[in-house]
């Protein structure tokens, strides 16, 4: 590729050039991230997605006959991407998901599949920089884990309908001409959706977002890194909600209720005693890379979590194990220097 931005046209005229193209493309990727994310329910394979996406506009550009904005023409290339990936597949869940709260007597039991859950993702890949806070919200909002989760519920052409409606404000007759389809059976397809999320009850009930942190979240997320670092439980549950849910894919188990929580800590979870929490962010959220110490001194990652908070509680903690693919992603170092 050259790195000309502009040439010459056949009468004087400036056109592009492969720089100033790539350069159109790719300030639409962390968007088109998000909604693959939103899609997938994957991390990886929203990048993947996105990744097919940017050859097959690249290789179409000189095609791209401009009735359509250049972004809307993206969007049409991510869904198909998107409905060729999920084709055939089962949808991605949280634990909680799958089957009612164990017992802190419990072992995690065995590690199911990848393709089983709804990953994590950094705020970075996914939300892109804007000033508006009402559209920060939404696109905080519609990256939650309990709302990601809840999209796999809906049929893939629905779950794009409602988000390129709802989250990316795209008008009805805009979402026809990306899907072939009608503006009649846009509509449809969205209330249908609304109905099923609506059954998913995912409106609230674990909290805000903590990417603009107030003045109340602030301290209590202090206050649960010192109590969790300390390993002082009675601090600990202090800042738990009543009902708050510890999950840790890729193990089916999870936890509900303050008193269970500690009790796996101080049992089964007891490893964690002298871990060390590193901050990220996370489905707009505050998360935190947990580092468990090492014979020598060190510290080894043993964690992505995220954490949500409500009514000045935290409410769920979700306990991503899979380190060795996750820590790269939010660049998390590979371990931690003794203190």
């Amino acid at each position: 590729m050259t790195d000309v931005a502009t040439t010459s046209g056949p009468k004087g005229t400036a056109t592009r050039g492969p720089t100033a193209d790539a350069s159109r493309l790719e300030r639409h990727r962390t968007e088109l991230t998000g909604y693959c994310y939103r899609m997938l329910g994957s991390a990886f394979e929203a990048e993947d997605a996105v990744q097919e996406t940017m050859v097959r506009a690249w290789r179409g550009l000189g095609r791209f006959e401009g009735r359509s904005s250049l972004r809307s023409w993206l969007y049409r290339i991510a869904t198909n991407v998107c409905l060729d990936m999920l084709a055939g597949r089962a949808r991605r869940a949280r634990p909680m998901d799958l089957s009612s709260p164990g017992g802190a007597e419990l072992p995690p039991g065995p590690a199911l599949p990848e393709a089983t859950w709804i990953e994590p993702m950094p705020d970075s890949r996914t939300l892109p920089a804007g000033d508006d806070p009402a559209e920060r919200a939404v696109a905080r909002e519609s990256v939650r884990l309990a709302f990601v989760a809840a999209l796999q519920h809906l049929p893939p052409r629905q779950r794009a309908v409602l988000i390129l409606r709802e989250v990316l404000s795209l008008r009805a007759s805009e979402v026809a001409e990306l899907l072939d389809t009608t503006v009649a059976s846009v509509n449809s397809a969205l209330q249908r959706a609304r109905a099923t999320l609506a059954s998913e009850d995912v409106s609230g009930d674990e909290g805000t977002g903590t990417a603009d942190l107030d003045e109340a979240q602030r301290p209590l997320l202090e206050r649960y890194v010192r109590a969790f670092e300390a390993y002082d439980l009675d601090a600990l549950t202090s800042v738990l909600h009543e009902d708050a849910t510890l999950s840790m894919p890729p193990h089916e188990l999870w936890l509900r209720g303050h008193a269970d929580i500690r009790a796996w800590l101080t049992g089964h979870g007891s490893g964690c005693r002298g871990s060390r929490l590193v901050p990220v962010a996370a489905n707009g959220r505050r998360g935190f890379g947990q580092y468990r110490p090492a014979p020598d001194g060190g510290f080894t990652p043993w964690a992505l979590q995220v954490v949500e908070v409500s009514e000045g509680r935290v409410t769920a903690l979700a306990s991503f194990l899979d380190t060795a693919r996750l820590f790269p992603l939010f660049g998390l170092p590979p371990r931690l220097a003794p203190r």
